[in-house]
């Protein structure tokens, strides 16, 4: 997930295996969410403000950083508004990276998030 190459698909992942057919929301999965968010060290509401923090000083990076971070968390969190919230500030600082398909299914990709976490994260 986040900063790990996508796996071939000789072996199909439990991302894959929950996904289904809905390869739409596993590629959006898979360059969004955590596989464990509870490590990640901050809260939601932490990373919205760092991530507004940050955006206020110019420093776009950061900013989107801490709004992937934020949209991550959303995912784990069950909360789909703020899924796109967060990665549509991701996807205007950052263009160049792939957002845009988040923002365009966010309750889909938390209804899946949801079934990963529920599965992994007893």
């Amino acid at each position: 997930m986040l900063g790990e190459a996508r796996p071939e698909k000789a072996g199909m992942t439990e991302l894959d295996k929950i996904c289904g057919d809905d390869k739409e929301a596993c590629q959006a999965l898979w360059q969004t969410m955590f596989y464990d968010p509870r490590k990640i060290g901050a809260t939601l509401d932490d990373a919205a403000k760092k991530a507004a923090d940050f955006e206020k000083k110019g420093d776009k990076e950061q900013a989107r950083k801490w709004y992937h971070i934020a949209g991550g968390l959303a995912l784990w969190k069950d909360d789909a508004p703020k899924v796109k919230q967060y990665f549509t500030k991701c996807m205007k600082l950052a263009p160049e990276m792939e957002y845009e398909l988040i923002t365009k299914i966010p309750e889909k990709a938390v209804a899946k998030a949801q079934e990963f976490y529920k599965k992994f994260l007893q």
